[in-house]
């Protein structure tokens, strides 16, 4: 019987070591999980944090966009009456010329060319 007592020794004392290897292995993994799990928060807190900037820089980037867009509006109404002012100019300088030369042609002294 003391063979099987020394063979079960042996099981026993193979049996606690693997016991104690897979105690570590999973100590090792509980503290990879750990790590894992702080960097997961970490990451989320970032999001979190990039996520209210990029709605603020969406916000403000709507307000200038809109503001662009009054500018350009505004822009574009203002040249075009700009536009009409000089055309209205040039009607108003051509008539002008054209009555200056019908007025000057009036006033001279009538010759007789008889």
């Amino acid at each position: 019987m003391t063979q099987q007592a020394a063979a079960l020794q042996t099981y026993n004392n193979e049996l606690v070591k693997c016991i104690e290897e897979l105690c570590s292995k999973r100590e090792e993994l509980n503290s990879q999980i750990k790590q894992e799990e702080e960097e997961k928060d970490r990451l989320q807190h970032d999001i979190r944090v990039l996520s209210e900037k990029l709605s603020r820089v969406n916000e403000s980037l709507a307000q200038r966009l809109a503001a662009r867009s009054t500018f350009d509006r505004t822009i574009a109404e203002t040249e075009a009456a700009y536009t009409k002012i000089l055309e209205s100019s040039q009607s108003l300088l051509s008539v002008l010329k054209q009555e200056a030369g019908n007025l000057s042609k009036a006033t001279e002294p009538r010759r007789k060319d008889r």
